[in-house]
């Protein structure tokens, strides 16, 4: 599946880049897209190798809190302290983060940690790669991203002799999410360009909320009170980061 999501995303950034007539990028910008791209991939086989054998209770928050909390550290580090609103919400949308991914699991199973660890710091460092980026450019730093992501995950589909074939029912749903995947990447860019990269994390960690509210909505699963929380807490984090970084203090 991820062959075919990182695929499709070479394909319509190198027909984007060619259609808008976007500059190449320059050797740092395609050095640090293609470190974003193997990062990326460190960060998902973390997170789903922790999930398959660890508990998800663990595994899904300590990824989601590093992946978070590293970027908005280097945000901090970089370009100092936002304004106090930002602050505030930058830290509720970290909570939320983790009140959304807490779920009950069986007992008697590892913790996973170790691999919630790897694939935070993953995903996380792959935030700071692309907050990096010198030049204002999204089409083919996408293309390297994508490329560089297909190439490992190929390259591990190979060592471990893992199946790679998608079967045809299940391939409209491959390409939707290859689009959504690439969406997201490309806002997320842009969000690093035209702000804060402390800001753009922050805000782009809240995922895990859309996906409980989809479960909710879709699924009909029950809300906790944690996943509760968790919600209304992300609501007040957009706000928060929303209206801060308008205001003169931003």
């Amino acid at each position: 599946m991820a062959l075919v999501v990182d695929g499709i995303g070479v394909l319509l950034m190198v027909v984007l880049g060619l259609a808008i007539g976007e500059p190449f990028p320059g050797p740092t910008t395609l050095g640090l897209a293609i470190l974003a791209g193997i990062l990326s991939v460190a960060g998902i086989v973390g997170l789903y190798q922790g999930l398959a054998v660890g508990r998800m209770g663990v595994v899904a928050p300590v990824t989601g809190l590093l992946a978070a909390s590293i970027p908005v550290a280097v945000g901090f580090v970089g370009a100092g302290l936002p304004g106090p609103e930002v602050v505030i919400g930058i830290a509720c949308a970290l909570v939320a983060v983790i009140l959304v991914s807490r779920s009950h699991d069986p007992e008697g199973r590892p913790s996973g940690i170790e691999y919630g660890i790897v694939g935070g710091i993953g995903l996380g460092l792959f935030n700071v790669a692309v907050g990096a980026f010198p030049e204002d450019r999204v089409a083919w730093p996408l293309v390297a991203i994508k490329l560089a992501a297909l190439i490992t995950i190929g390259l591990l589909v190979l060592g471990r002799r893992r199946p790679w074939r998608v079967p045809g029912p299940v391939l409209p749903v491959v390409v939707a999410v290859g689009l959504v995947d690439l969406v997201g990447n490309g806002l997320y860019v842009l969000a690093t360009q035209a702000g804060r990269l402390d800001v753009a994390a922050a805000l782009s960690s809240l995922y895990p909320v859309t996906t409980v509210i989809l479960a909710v909505a879709i699924l009909h699963e029950r809300v906790t009170r944690s996943h509760l929380v968790g919600i209304v807490m992300a609501a007040v984090a957009i706000v928060l980061i929303a209206g801060g970084s308008v205001s003169p203090a931003a």
